[in-house]
């Protein structure tokens, strides 16, 4: 009887670790996406530079958060850099192909302005979606020992 109880807590730790882990990436991923579709929304660029300049700052602002993370546990830079692409990078890829692609489907939405309520509606249900697919891939990740799972190890 013990012994369910003891892997009934694992599992719903593994699932509350893998909501904070996802949380965790979206912050990233919702700095870099908002600021890349901003600016290059705001700089009139055509839509396929536009996704690209907002995955790439996800990836960045995603790497970063982990990365500053892990700094203040002690790694070394170098450390910091394996772990937080180790970390993040499945994570952030799920993210920003389920928001893209969200985004790119809406019709209207990528020639939408920065006043306009199609722009931000579609950016954010796009990441309210990409949320909920990726808790499941990092959960499996974490049950793994892969993905989050090296940053939890280090609490």
């Amino acid at each position: 009887m013990e012994h369910e109880h003891t892997h009934h807590e694992t599992h719903d730790s593994s699932w509350q670790t893998a909501i904070s882990a996802t949380l965790h990436c979206l912050t990233g991923c919702a700095i870099g996406e908002v600021l890349g579709m901003v600016l290059a929304t705001w700089w009139g660029w055509a839509n396929v530079p536009s996704i690209l300049l907002a995955i790439v700052l996800a990836f960045f602002f995603g790497y970063l958060l982990t990365f500053t993370s892990v700094r203040r546990h002690g790694l070394t830079f170098n450390e910091a850099i394996k772990v937080a692409v180790a970390a993040d990078t499945v994570s952030i890829l799920v993210m920003e192909l389920i928001d893209n692609a969200f985004v790119v489907a809406v019709p209207g939405a990528m020639d939408a302005g920065l006043v306009d309520l199609l722009f931000w509606s579609s950016l954010v249900a796009s990441l309210v979606i990409a949320f909920v697919v990726t808790v499941p891939v990092n959960r499996w990740m974490i049950g793994r020992g892969k993905g989050h799972a090296v940053v939890h190890s280090m609490h």
